[in-house]
């Protein structure tokens, strides 16, 4: 989830930053300040960072160096314990916003669909880890569609126990993800790793689709191929859309969310990293450690704003620490990463 109030109340003046309209850096930040809810929102609970795959394009494989965690249950409680769900009319409100302001409708499927649908709604419960690795999952889905929110993860299929998965559509998972990159095993190994395949994962696939169908289970089935900038990414995109045809899935070719550190950086076409980034004063990211994090992409948790463990989730969010975040994000601070080591752009870069 993200707020959605906030992203509607600041459009109009992201808008004109974005055309290069000059305006007063202090009362930018003033009213980024003075729009956003004293409530936090919670983007994202990376339930574990477990993970094993060794994706080429992922920097949790070269470049991620913090332990390997599993949030305890407790933790996970109570967290979701201090949260609310959006009411249907602020909903209905954001989806008219979106149509109007983005030209999207609402049963349409892409890449910004989904994050102006999907991603809004949801909490989701990965990070720089597979959530099927999670012995706990089915029942944070549970926790989740009892308190009246919407569920997500995003995983690999290799990791598909037919059994285990099930239990998480009885219990109320809105949205699982899949990524597959190709529908060749020898080549989806040399992208994803040794553990990945293509066969066998489309085969759980189908089974799982099947059971859906046959029990009336309210998941939407989520098949995405990232955009690797290959020669043979529109072939391989045509191939996986060809495997699905006819079937009851969700399907995008999704661009890659961080490329700074890369030398084939290729760009992106999602609206998301587009525009500039909100998130400091819309959302908010647990790590498998229970700290709170400046977002999901911070992978080796570098700016660490609380512990939820031992915090609430409100202290944190209005605290010291994210108030200076606040400031260094918009300063562009050398001394954050969000200034050098990520892809976004900075409000602070439209009003130097």
């Amino acid at each position: 989830m993200f707020d959605i109030e906030f992203f509607m109340r600041v459009h109009e003046l992201k808008k004109r930053l974005l055309k290069g309209e000059k305006f007063d850096k202090k009362d930018i930040f003033n009213e980024l300040e003075e729009k956003r809810s004293q409530d936090p929102i919670i983007y994202n609970i990376e339930t574990t960072n477990a993970c094993n795959m060794r994706c080429k394009m992922c920097p949790r494989t070269t470049m991620m160096t913090r332990s390997v965690e599993t949030i305890d249950k407790e933790t996970f409680i109570n967290i979701v314990d201090q949260l609310k769900p959006f009411p249907a009319e602020r909903w209905q409100k954001w989806e008219a916003f979106v149509g109007q302001q983005y030209g999207i409708l609402k049963n349409s499927m892409s890449e910004n669909h989904f994050f102006l649908y999907i991603i809004p709604k949801v909490i989701q419960l990965h990070g720089y880890g597979d959530p099927l690795l999670d012995k706990n999952m089915a029942e944070y889905v549970k926790i989740l569609s009892n308190k009246g929110f919407f569920s997500y993860f995003s995983c690999n299929p290799a990791n598909i126990s037919i059994d285990k998965t099930v239990q998480m559509f009885e219990n109320g998972l809105d949205y699982i993800k899949y990524s597959i990159e190709t529908v060749d095993d020898m080549l989806h190994k040399q992208i994803r790793g040794q553990a990945s395949n293509f066969t066998d994962s489309y085969k759980k696939i189908l089974r799982l689709l099947e059971l859906k169908k046959e029990r009336k289970y309210r998941v939407t089935v989520i098949i995405t191929m990232l955009d690797l900038n290959l020669e043979t990414q529109k072939v391989e995109y045509e191939r996986l859309k060809e495997a699905f045809k006819g079937l009851d899935v969700y399907i995008y070719l999704k661009s890659e969310d961080q490329q700074w550190y890369r030398e084939d950086y290729h760009g992106t076409k999602s609206v998301h990293w587009s525009e500039y980034c909100q998130h400091p004063w819309m959302s908010m990211t647990i790590k498998s450690n229970g700290e709170a994090a400046m977002c999901m992409e911070d992978f080796n948790n570098e700016i660490i704003l609380g512990d939820a463990k031992e915090e609430s989730l409100f202290n944190i969010w209005n605290g010291e620490k994210y108030r200076k975040l606040r400031n260094d994000h918009f300063d562009l601070s050398p001394d954050i990463k969000c200034t050098n080591e990520c892809d976004m752009k900075l409000v602070g870069n439209l009003v130097k």
